[in-house]
């Protein structure tokens, strides 16, 4: 499984406000092939948001990385920073991520 994690200047809305706003985008972003999920991310004091999302696959996760890229450009943000990462499953399930176990 792959990690991939998203982060960006973002200057509002946050909370509640974010989530009538957004809810058509995250209801699209569900559909993704190979997602698993999505934590969506905020941070008011510092004006940031992003997600955090699991993949099954790189190639899936990569693919969404560049849609969403583009996406969010087309949206007007810039200073878009990404980071992905292979999870450990073992580790993690140790971790209390029992939703890995199979």
């Amino acid at each position: 499984m792959i990690l991939l994690q998203i982060d960006f200047p973002h200057e509002g809305p946050f909370g509640q406000e974010m989530t009538s706003m957004m809810s058509d985008l995250a209801k699209d972003i569900s559909t993704e092939k190979g997602l698993i999920f999505k934590l969506w991310t905020e941070n008011e004091e510092t004006k940031e948001a992003g997600g955090i999302y699991l993949f099954e696959t790189l190639a899936e996760a990569q693919n969404y990385l560049d849609k969403h890229t583009k996406r969010l450009e087309s949206f007007g943000y810039s200073n878009i920073r990404s980071k992905v990462f292979t999870v450990n499953e073992g580790l993690s399930i140790l971790s209390k991520a029992a939703f890995l176990e199979k």
